[in-house]
This record gives C-alpha cells, structure tokens and sequence, in this order.
C-alpha cells in the first residue's frame, strides 16, 4: 500500500472518474425550473476562479512554469460544484444535498492531486503518510547515536541519515531541523575521514525531508557508495524556508536570513561536527527549482565557499513574481540588496572565476551544450530577466554563455522530463558521478560534464 503510486497509475484515474461521475449525478439532478440558469452561473464562476488562481500562482511566481491543463479544469469545476450546492440547497431534498456536498472535497482532492502530479512532491501514498506523520526516515538517527557508533566502531553498509539542530545564532534564521547523509565510509575510522560535502536544497514551500525521500538521495547516494567502497560526499539537507509558505529563495530579506543560515550556520556546523573538509574545492551545491536558483547564487557569491553547483530548473536568479516584485517582497524595496545577490550583476561585480563549474540541468529533451572556462574581454551582456523567455533551457542557456566568460565551466543538460521532483531525482543519480569526483570523494575518478570533448 506505501508504494501505491500517488502521481499516475489507477489511484488517481479512479478518484479523478468518481469525481465526474459525482458531479453528473449533481448536474443532472438540479431542479429543472432553473437548471440552465445555474449551470451557467457555475461554468461562469468556475472559470473565474481558475483565472484567479492562475494570476495568482504568477502573481506571486509559486510555479516555475506552466501548469497542466487539468490543474484548470478541476478549479473550475470546484468553482461548478460550490454554486451548484449554494444555489440548490433549499430546493434540493438530502440525497442531492449530499451528492453536491461530496463533490465539493473531491474536486479539493483533484486539484491536489493534479498539484502533486505536476511537482512530483509526493510520489506514493507512503510518502504522503510519511509527510503527514512525521515519520523518520530509514536510518535516521540523532547525533549522539552516530558518536556512539564511531566509539564501537560500527561499520553500517548503507548511509546514515543524522537529524541536525543548527543554531541559529549567527543568522537569527529560524529553521526546521536539518538532515545529514553520512556515507559508509565515513564510519571507517574515529575520527571520521574528512570527506566533501554537498549542500541540497529543495523548491519553495519545500522540507528538508524532500530530497532523501521524494528526491530519492539517500538511495542514490547508497547506490553509489556501493559501486566506490564506501564512499560518497557528505549530503546536507537544507531548510531554506523556515516554514511551509516561506520562501526566501536564499536571500537575506524580511522573508529570513537564508543566505547567512547557509553560510555561517550550516557549512561551519558540518565541518566542525562531521568533519567534513573546509576548502571550496571540496563543497558543492545542488538544488532543483528554488533550490537551483539558491545552488547557482550562493556558488557564484562565495566561490572562497563552493567550487560546484549543479542547478536543476532554476530560475535567473532569487525570483518572487516581476523584478519589481521580487525587489518588493524579498529585499523590502533595497534595489541594492536586490542585486547583491543578483547572479549577473554578482558575476560582472566579482570578475573571472576560477576553479568553479556548473551543471545546467532543464527539463525537456535535446542535446547537452558545453561551454569551457574561456574569460574574455567581453562577456555575455547581462538581460532584464523580466524580457528573457521562461523556458528553463533559455534561462540555463544565457546564465551558462555568461558563466563561462567569466571562467566558469558549465554545460546546459536536458533533463529529459517535466519539472518535478521526479525528473530531479533522476537528474541528480546522473550528476553525481561528476559532482563527486569533482569534489573530491576518495576512490572516485573524475569525469567530464556532459557534451565535453573528450
């Protein structure tokens, strides 16, 4: 039942028909005297209500790109229900009052799922039970256990996944508990060997949790780890929200000091408790959607910091709606702050890199574009990210031209599916190899970003 499919399968054929056939059974019930009148009311409030969800889910930039059409649908058929069971309800007798009254929560229902089958959030019903619950992961302890185990020389074959609580003293961000993935290898001596360590973070109104289990990390990282005896970088799960409807987009803003959590919270905490290793060359940076977004600026910020990033369907930069927007809502109206943590403007400010790279992934089919570390005179010129097209291939494509005039070796990467968590994990299992080897993870060679000449 924990592995019943939430995204596609029967599951939510099935809930999806009995909602239609429930909202038949309303329709075709409604007292004929004023049948018409009330259908077209509803049809007019429905799809009402789904052009306001729609401005708001732009409004407020919640989506990365376009939503699935039955996401519209299934609004606007909410919108159909409620005025129906508004309208009828006096002249109705119960059972019809019931019938609308259930279509209502199925239409609720259908629109969730639609959500999560366009995000890929919660992939089977045990992940959802997981979500709701609470439930530790696999191998999830705390940090007390993980030293207990290193003094009895426990030697697991699979990862450890440690729950964190890192203060929050030097950036005031107040956040959920963190996760850490410690790879077998990291239990082959006391103290630990010092090992590379990769930062992950999920989309807006994400978890920490998202990436070991709907991003299937944890397995990818154990995979891994089984093929290099042991061995595997460091995974930091990140809370860059603070709470569910939070997004900061890694910003220091009135939203939260995200950006400082990261920096002077979560990499001095790792490598002070967990030993991992200081330099930049060993730190890397994944995230998909916000959580590229958040990879791409923080790299190109403190390259004395992170060496690697690998940006899944981000966006040009910390995004909450138009420019003037997001200089609104995430930097309190501080077009100063705004572009400190613009990526263009950081990379024209900083000058050429040196020793850092970019994966590029986007969703969607084509070929991997290279492009070398090649500083030059004259750049890639930066845009208006309010005129550059909404593709993620687009924006991947401009930010990488310009990156790798400025020295930094990148390549743009089809993802080869929609954007969801789903196609995220896949793209990470693709990654690693390179991100890990790059990074330094002993045992592991390193390999060339896709579409480099051999």
């Amino acid at each position: 039942m924990n592995d019943l499919p939430l995204t596609h399968g029967w599951l939510p054929i099935v809930i999806q028909a009995v909602a239609v056939l429930v909202i038949v059974v309303v329709i075709w019930r409604t007292p004929s005297r004023f049948w018409l009148h009330w259908i077209l009311l509803g049809i007019t409030c429905g799809a009402a209500l789904a052009g306001v969800t729609y401005w708001f889910i732009h409004s407020q930039a919640l989506a990365d790109g376009p939503a699935v059409p039955a996401l519209w649908v299934w609004v606007a058929a909410t919108g159909l229900v409620v005025v129906l069971a508004i309208t009828n309800w006096r002249t109705t007798r119960w059972g019809r009052r019931s019938a609308a009254l259930a279509a209502i929560p199925l239409c609720v229902l259908c629109v969730a799922m639609t959500v999560n089958a366009w995000t890929g959030y919660l992939p089977t019903v045990g992940a959802m039970a997981d979500r709701v619950t609470g439930a530790h992961l696999p191998n999830e302890v705390d940090e007390a256990t993980v030293q207990d185990m290193l003094r009895r020389g426990e030697r697991p074959t699979a990862g450890i996944v440690v729950s964190v609580k890192i203060p929050d003293d030097a950036s005031g961000f107040r956040h959920r508990d963190e996760l850490v993935y410690l790879p077998p290898a990291w239990f082959a001596s006391n103290p630990p060997p010092a090992l590379p360590a990769i930062v992950m973070a999920g989309g807006e109104f994400g978890t920490p949790r998202d990436w070991p289990t709907t991003g299937e990390a944890r397995a990818t990282a154990d995979a891994f780890a089984d093929k290099h005896g042991g061995n595997a970088p460091i995974l930091v799960f990140v809370d860059t929200s603070g709470e569910f409807i939070n997004d900061t987009e890694c910003v220091n803003g009135p939203r939260g000091n995200a950006a400082d959590h990261l920096i002077k919270g979560v990499v001095p905490y790792v490598v002070a408790h967990f030993g991992a290793r200081p330099q930049a060359a060993h730190w890397g940076f994944a995230g998909w959607s916000a959580g590229g977004t958040c990879a791409l600026t923080t790299t190109l910020m403190h390259p004395d910091m992170f060496s690697t990033f690998l940006d899944i369907d981000g966006q040009m930069g910390p995004n909450a709606g138009s420019k003037t927007q997001t200089v609104a809502r995430l930097f309190g109206s501080d077009l100063d702050a705004y572009l400190a943590f613009d990526p263009q403007t950081v990379m024209a400010r900083h000058g050429p890199y040196d020793g850092v790279a970019a994966w590029f992934a986007v969703s969607g089919p084509g070929q991997p574009t290279y492009r070398p570390a090649a500083v030059t005179d004259t750049p890639t010129a930066p845009v208006d990210p309010d005129s550059l097209d909404t593709e993620h291939d687009a924006v991947a494509q401009h930010l990488c031209s310009m990156a790798g005039g400025y020295g930094i070796e990148c390549a743009v990467v089809p993802g080869n599916g929609g954007h969801s968590f789903t196609t995220a994990a896949r793209v990470f299992a693709d990654a690693l190899p390179w991100l890990a080897g790059r990074l330094g993870t002993p045992d592991v060679p390193a390999v060339a970003l896709p579409g480099a000449p051999r």
